[in-house]
């Protein structure tokens, strides 16, 4: 199965916000995860706003415990990071872990913290300089129940093959 390369454009106020913290996650809305179509642009918007954003995106997945997500690997210009959309009705507050991996063995690991809630939310790592082909990057988010010393309840990947919901 080959790689799906999704491009979209973002809104001006997330294309110009820079990576989303802890603080900005209530005040920046990610846009929805992606229907796994192929789309194309040009490297710049079409209305002028700056770079465009490409999403390499696994697949949406679900658990029985109620927690969905959907991660990807993010390339804008020459930077890239790691993102991962969910939506937590567990009823529980919950710890996640997004790992975002290089293609020269490095790896950068953000720990999120994961309220209860059935609106969507998103975790993502800091940027980082693009280093070779943005395909050569992934990323995988890890759901657990309390402060990460519970059970595995997702697992989501970046990459749609290989990738299993538990």
């Amino acid at each position: 199965m080959g790689t799906v390369a999704v491009v979209i454009a973002l809104p001006l106020a997330v294309a110009s916000a820079g990576p989303v913290g802890e603080a900005d996650r209530d005040a920046i809305r990610a846009p929805a995860p992606h229907d796994g179509r192929k789309h194309s642009a040009s490297a710049r918007s079409p209305l002028g706003l700056g770079l465009t954003t490409a999403a390499r995106c696994g697949p949406q997945l679900a658990s029985v415990d109620g927690i969905e997500a959907q991660t990807c690997v993010m390339t804008q210009g020459r930077e890239t990071w790691a993102r991962t959309y969910y939506r937590n009705a567990t009823g529980e507050e919950l710890s996640s872990v997004l790992s975002f991996m290089a293609p020269d063995g490095r790896s950068v690991e953000m720990h999120c913290a994961v309220a209860a809630g059935d609106d969507p939310e998103i975790c993502e790592t800091p940027r980082r300089r693009l280093s070779g082909e943005p395909v050569a990057y992934s990323a995988v988010a890890e759901f657990a129940a309390g402060d990460g010393a519970g059970p595995l309840l997702l697992r989501s990947g970046s990459d749609a093959v290989g990738v299993h919901g538990l």
